[in-house]
This record gives C-alpha cells, structure tokens and sequence, in this order.
C-alpha cells in the first residue's frame, strides 16, 4: 500500500469542490506547474555555454604525421604543397575544431556559445567560428591554391589529419547547468496557516488548482521522514486488520460449515487478497487504471460455488480493503459495490457460456450508468464527459469475460464443481456412462430414472436438483464389474441361485467399493463419489441376510458381512438418492400398480431408513422427507399409470339396459 499520507481529494478545473471548507493547517510554498517550471528552464538554457577543453597535443601530433607521411613531397605538386596544407591545419586547429555529432547537437539545441578552456583560461566562443571535423575539411579546399589541384589532394586522405581538438568537459558543464537550473525557484508564492483555500460548490480555476496540488506535494515531502511512514504503516495496518477480522467474524456467524472445507476458505481469503494486490502493483507503479480490473470475477466465483450473502460480504471487504490504495475513493467504492451486486444477481447459477457474456455486459453498463451519474452530481453539462473512463469499463467488462475459463483453473485449485462440469460428466454419450449403458442397460435405465426421481424431490424441497441428478448417474457404476448379478440386468437366469447368502452379498456389496475405484481411475470429483459410498449408507443386503438367517436359525449371525461400508449421508442430496434409489428398485416388486401399494411401499422404505438412523449426519428434516414422500407416489403412479377403480355397473340396472 502507498506509504504517504498526501490528502486524495478529486478535483478538475472548471468543475465544483465536493468536500468542505478546505482550510490550511500549515504554512506551504505554491509550487509551479511543471509547464512553467519547464518552460523556465528552456529560456535559461539558451544562455547556457558548454565547456570544452583545447587540447594542443592533438595538432602538434597530426601535424607531424602529415609531415612525416610527406616529407618527401605529394606526388604530382611540388614541396610546396607539403608546407602549404601544415600551415592551413594549424590554422584551423588554432581555431579549434569538434567531432561532427557533437558539433550538429549542439547546433540542434540552439547553443550560441561555447566556453574554450586553455590552461586555466576559459573563453566564450561563438559556435559559429568553430570547425567540425567536417567542415573543417572543406575549409582546407577553400584557399585558392588547394582548390586548383582538390583532385590531386583528394588522393591523400587529408581528413585523416584532421581530429577533434575541443573535448566536451562533462563534469563541468553538468555542474554549470545543475547550477543554472537550481536558481529557478520551485514555487511563486506563499499559503499561510488558516488561510482559506476553497469552500465547498466554489469552481475550480487554475490558481486554485495549481495550490491544491502544491498542498498534495507538500503532504508528500511530509510524509517522506520514517516517523510519518511508520504512522502510516500503523494505521494501514489497524484498518486492513480490522477488516479481516470483521470477514471472519462473519464466516464464523453465518458460514461456519466453511471451516470445515479448507479449500473452501483459502478461495475465500485468496480473494480478498489477490485484488488489493493488484490494485496497490497498479498505484504503486502508476500504469493502466485500477478501473480496468474485473472485481466483479470474485463474487462471480464465489456465489457460482459457494453462496451469494458470502461473495457480497467477501466483495464489500475486498473493495474496502483496495480503497486505501487508490485516489478517489468514493467513486471507486460506489462503482465496485454497484458492478458486484449486479454480477451477483445476474448470475445465480452458471449453465451456459451465453450467461458469463450477459453478465459482463449488465456489468459494464451499470457501472457506466454509475460513473454518469455521479458526473452529472459535480457538472451540470450533460456533454462534458470523460470518455477515457468509458473506455476504462468497457475493457474492464471484456476481462469479466474470462470468467468462464478460470472457473476450471478455481475448480482443479480449490476443489469445487460447477454446474458447466456437472452438465458435463452428465453427458450419458461419453465415458463411464456410456460404458455403463453398453455393459450394465437395466443399471443405465435404473440410473436414469432415479436421477429424474431425485431431481423432483430436490426441485420441491430446495436442493440442489443438477448435483443430485448428476450423482444419481454415476451411484451404481461399480455394477459394471458383474452386471449379471444384478436383477435389472439378469435375463431369466439369476446366478445367485447357485451361491451362498455370504457371497451373494458379497458380490452385491462390491459394486460400492469398485464404483469407488472406477470414480477415481477416471478423476470423477469427491463430491460425486461421496454419492456411491453413501447411496446404501451403512445397510445390510437384507434379502441374503434374512435367507442367510432362515437357513442358519441356530447361529448367531454376524451383520457386518452383510452390511454396506458407508458411511451414511451426509448432505441433503445423498439423503435424497438413498431415498430415490431405494425406491424405485423396491418398486418393481410389487405385483400390482394401484396408489395404496405404491404409497404403502414408500412410507415402509423411507420410514425404515428413518428408523435406521440413516439421515441422523444430513441436515434433511421431517418436512423435507414427507415431501419427498409425496414426489415419489405421485411419480411413480405416472411411471406405472396407476388408474382410478371403474365401479361396478349394477346388475338390475345392467337388465333394464338388457
């Protein structure tokens, strides 16, 4: 978080003071403007005169050279020549003489002098009159005598001869220039402790602009020596303390079934950590705009796999949490609450990509409509608009959009399913369901109409109908591994005929343990498989057990080889798949279809699991049960077309008829 304590007040020229009074509490200079300041130091610079120190070696070295390569004459011009071209290179090493970069940049910066250090003499020189290594080559072709025979001379190369002299002095020239520019002074005038700066409704014009920020600056300076930083850094840290504690007091009044799933409140606290992360990167930095970022995606995740009360309390946190970052805090707040209450509503269950993309855009334009309205609060004119902020949360609505691929990246990190992956593994034309069809029909059919059985009474009593329609699919998958041992798949040949109670049972209580097995082979998610071990909780196979008693009466028997491993249900779902599962299999039973069978039937199996204790780990009530009781009669009369009894023709009226 930023560590100065400089006032974040909003303000623009030409438009209202939305705070109140604003009354200095300390004397403090007003700062130029950086256009002023720049264009100062510009106008100065144009009287800046650069150092460059004479460097005599360099003739003396390269006349030499000359005279050495020559000595002996030019070929095709007399001596003369020789003594002649010495001569114009000391006169324009007298002169001086710059490297052509340096001499065209100096040109470039509109520098009339330079200053000529020789020895401990500096003398101001007219750039004009001094030569670059160019064009001091072109001046040796400017006397006469030389010009007559340039294509000769040509020949000699003598812009070898020819090296800078003056040599550019960085360490005095900086500390001229740092010295010239440092007599500009920062400010231009005085603000007096008590002295009134604007009152609130007052417009903003450019003085009072220009002394509002020089009070932010001055804040700034302030705020720079280590006590003010470590006062800052204490109350940064009492308020995003105070905070946390706040969000866990909630989770532990209302949601206290979350810390019982890990998984579930680490999503949670990464939430509220990852956006104040990024917004402070983005201050802290000062590149895009927080406004871009898609705070709407955390409540989004959350309410999708957890609940909405908790992904708006876990937004108003995180929001509140980046306040203390950014500038205009109650812009920022109203916009944030506003974008994720929206997204809350708008989208209660995930289903469809086409939902993610409604979405973004309900989003975008309310935070739109939010931020106009509140322009509208500080400016009259309904045309002046910042459209740069427009643009802001259009690009912040495109990155809502990546919604829909991360949910997979939350689901694999924190372990939680949404309903596009259980529409998904609902698919009964690919993997396990597809073999189930193939391998075990009368399980794929039984299966099929026990997940549509469940998902009424989930639909009546408030649960979640796609989770348990999804596991209903998935319940007796481990049939597969000995279909024929299952009635609805046996064709007239029943090899239990042939076996003991015990390993019938066996058998029978297996296809829980391999369902297991096949779930996690194929990366089935937990809360899937939690509906195959706890489909028969932990009940016996009373058909071989009561046969196994009957034909042992004298033996004490031992249950637990007759009985499932469990554990019971423990979510309202699982409690209604028990149910559904037990029923429908009972129900083929029975040898006649009439609504007291059916309703008898259904109140003995439920009433017996009841009994059992069953349903004593799920949060289902009696009222939950006795509705799911009414769902199954009356689907089960529509399965089986139970009808209403005819009633009998009497028999003097049938003669009278005859």
């Amino acid at each position: 978080m930023p560590r100065e304590q400089s006032k974040r007040f909003r303000y623009d020229i030409g438009k209202p003071w939305i705070y109140g009074s604003f009354i200095a509490k300390f004397d403090f200079p007003i700062y130029k403007t950086d256009a002023t300041i720049k264009a100062q130091e510009d106008s100065l610079l144009q009287t800046f005169e650069p150092y460059y120190n004479y460097d005599s070696d360099v003739e003396r070295k390269q006349t030499a050279r000359f005279l050495h390569d020559y000595h002996n004459g030019i070929p095709g011009l007399p001596l003369s020549y020789v003594h002649i071209i010495a001569d114009r290179l000391h006169l324009l090493y007298q002169t001086g003489v710059m490297d052509t970069p340096e001499y065209n940049d100096i040109c470039r910066d509109s520098t009339n002098m330079v200053r000529v250090v020789t020895g401990n003499k500096a003398q101001s020189v007219q750039v004009n009159s001094i030569y670059s290594t160019l064009s001091a080559y072109e001046q040796l072709f400017l006397y006469t005598k030389l010009a007559q025979q340039r294509q000769i001379l040509q020949r000699c190369n003598l812009n070898n001869y020819i090296e800078p002299n003056l040599i550019y002095d960085k360490e005095r020239s900086e500390t001229e220039r740092n010295d010239l520019l440092s007599s500009i002074p920062p400010a231009s005038g005085m603000v007096m402790a008590g002295q009134k700066i604007i009152d609130r409704g007052d417009i903003v014009d450019e003085s009072t602009y220009r002394v509002l920020n020089s009070f932010e600056k001055e804040m700034k300076r302030r705020s720079a020596t280590t006590k003010e930083i470590t006062n800052t850094l204490i109350g940064q840290t009492i308020y995003i303390t105070l905070l946390v504690i706040l969000f866990t007091i909630y989770l532990g009044l209302f949601r206290r079934d979350y810390f019982n799933k890990p998984r579930s409140i680490a999503m949670l606290y990464v939430m509220i950590t990852v956006f104040p992360v990024i917004v402070s990167f983005i201050m802290r930095h000062n590149f895009f705009s927080v406004y871009i970022i898609p705070f709407a995606m955390g409540p989004i995740f959350i309410r999708v796999f957890m609940d909405s009360r908790t992904a708006f309390i876990s937004h108003v946190i995180t929001i509140l949490t980046c306040t203390a970052a950014v500038r205009y805090q109650y812009e920022f707040i109203t916009i944030q609450l506003v974008s994720g209450l929206v997204a809350i509503y708008s989208l209660r269950d995930l289903t469809r990509r086409a939902q993610v993309f409604k979405t973004a855009l309900l989003v975008t334009l309310a935070s739109a409509i939010v931020y106009y309205s509140l322009q509208l609060t500080q400016n009259n004119d309904f045309m002046n608009v910042d459209s740069e902020m427009y643009v802001h949360l259009t690009i912040n609505g495109v990155l809502l959009l990546l919604a829909y691929p991360l949910m997979f990246i939350i689901e694999k990190t924190f372990g939680f399913v949404s309903n596009v992956t259980l529409f998904e593994l609902s698919n009964t034309n690919r993997g396990l369901l597809r073999d189930l069809s193939e391998i075990a029909p009368g399980t794929f059919q039984h299966s099929i109409t026990v997940g549509n059985l469940a998902a009424e009474i989930a639909n009546k009593i408030g649960a979640d109908a796609l989770l348990v329609r999804t596991g209903a699919l998935y319940h007796d998958i481990g049939k597969m591994e000995n279909p024929v041992f299952f009635t609805e798949n046996q064709a007239g040949v029943n090899p239990h005929d042939n076996m003991s109670p015990k390993d019938s049972a066996k058998i029978v209580i297996s296809h829980v343990t391999e369902g297991v097995k096949m779930a996690e082979k194929q990366n089935l998610p937990t809360i899937i498989r939690d509906f195959i071990v706890t489909h028969h909780g932990t009940g016996l196979t009373k058909y071989f057990y009561i046969q196994y008693c009957n034909e042992h009466p004298d033996e004490d028997v031992d249950e637990s080889a007759f009985r499932y491993p469990g554990p019971n249900p423990f979510t309202r779902e699982q409690a209604i798949l028990m149910m559904a599962d037990g029923v429908e299999a009972a129900s083929r039973s029975l040898s006649e279809y009439t609504e007291q069978s059916i309703s008898t039937l259904i109140n003995k199996i439920i009433d017996d699991d009841v009994a059992g204790g069953f349903f004593k780990e799920c949060p289902i009530t009696f009222r939950d049960i006795a509705q799911a009781k009414q769902v199954l009669i009356e689907r089960l009369k529509a399965i089986y077309h139970t009808r209403i009894s005819y009633p009998e023709l009497k028999k003097d009226r049938a003669v009278e008829k005859g």
